[in-house]
């Protein structure tokens, strides 16, 4: 899954862009659960699903949440 479709469906999902990180990563922030996570930014490139599943677990949204968003 690309950068662009993640946050796309993290979006809709409630959760929030808080701010840039270091480097080439992104903070989201998830209202609900208070949940933070960084997100790597590497345009054109899949985030690994090992990184995938860490950002949810961070987040406190689950894959099935994720594929229907």
């Amino acid at each position: 899954m690309k950068h662009r479709e993640l946050t796309g469906k993290l979006r809709r999902l409630g959760c929030e862009f808080r701010r840039q990180g270091k480097g080439s990563h992104e903070i989201w922030w998830n209202p609900k659960t208070g949940g933070y996570a960084a997100i790597p930014l590497h345009k054109g490139k899949d985030i690994p699903t090992k990184t995938l599943h860490k950002i949810l677990r961070d987040l406190g949204v689950n894959l099935e949440e994720l594929r229907k968003a």
